[in-house]
């Protein structure tokens, strides 16, 4: 089993970037490509955009001119926010799909380059459309890992719980190690033990699964759910809405399933107008 090494583009001369020409444009500062199928990237942060962990926004590029106008529209996606809402960049993490509108084009992108950002995030996957809980459970899929990212560098999401599990499936080992450095570093970076203590980074749980290439655990983290195994791994009971709260962010065959396990445990679906015990992410790009 190889480990594929990330490959990092950065911008190294400050002539490189380019003054916007894009409406709502944001410069690349960073990229990269974790496997043949992920990659992430970091972008200029507006000045006037605050945002809660967890939330997505709209970026894109310009489409292709239409053929009898000539004229260019903006090709926007969902993407969550995979920095946290403190950071002074925005960070995003991606799948490369050839034959997709977005990605195909959004895979090429180098540091200096343009990126339209619409400065309106929004979302379910925030602390304010869950109760109060002693225990989060954070499921994601695949590049569903990105909201994740930002929840797990917020301070509250260690205030607000006793215990934090992050659970993530990925088909092959390499495309866990976006997650696996990001909770590695979480540990090692003295910015953030100092920021979040090394106490309440004490009670951060990882458990990565793949479904295809072999790993120290294998398996769907719903059939491994569904039999107990994560439950006799962690050393925890089945959630319960006394004390468990849950977020998920994943395809949405994935979505549907956790949805349907956690309401059999008795957890309701919450909004941010109505909080509950779990909230699941819609607008997800896998």
């Amino acid at each position: 089993m190889t480990e594929q090494r990330p490959v990092s583009q950065t911008v190294t001369d400050a002539k490189a970037v380019k003054v916007p020409t894009l409406p709502d444009a944001q410069k690349i500062t960073e990229v990269t490509h974790w496997t043949d199928r992920l990659f992430s990237f970091r972008v200029t942060r507006p000045a006037s955009l605050r945002f809660r962990s967890g939330e997505f926004v709209m970026i894109g590029l310009m489409g292709e001119p239409d053929p009898k106008t000539g004229k260019q529209k903006p090709l926007l996606r969902a993407y969550s926010i995979a920095s946290p809402s403190w950071d002074e960049e925005l960070e995003f993490y991606s799948i490369k799909v050839q034959d997709g509108p977005l990605t195909s084009r959004l895979q090429h992108i180098q540091p200096g380059d343009e990126l339209i950002l619409r400065p309106k995030p929004v979302g379910t996957l925030v602390h304010d459309a869950l109760l109060p809980g002693k225990r989060l459970w954070l499921f994601a899929t695949g590049t569903g890992f990105a909201p994740f990212a930002s929840l797990l560098r917020d301070p509250q999401t260690y205030e607000d719980y006793d215990e934090v599990i992050m659970t993530h499936t990925c088909r092959e080992v390499g495309e866990l190690t976006y997650g696996a450095r990001l909770i590695e570093s979480l540990k090692s970076d003295e910015l953030m033990v100092e920021l979040i203590g090394a106490e309440n980074l004490g009670k951060l749980r990882y458990y990565p699964t793949t479904t295809r290439e072999q790993s120290p655990k294998m398996g769907r983290i719903t059939d491994l759910m569904r039999d107990g195994t994560v439950f006799r791994d962690l050393g925890v009971p089945q959630p319960t809405p006394g004390t468990d709260r849950a977020m998920v962010c994943g395809n949405l065959a994935f979505n549907l399933e956790i949805k349907e396990m956690l309401e059999g445990y008795g957890l309701e679906e919450g909004a941010n107008s109505d909080p509950k015990h779990y909230v699941v992410e819609k607008a997800f790009l896998d």
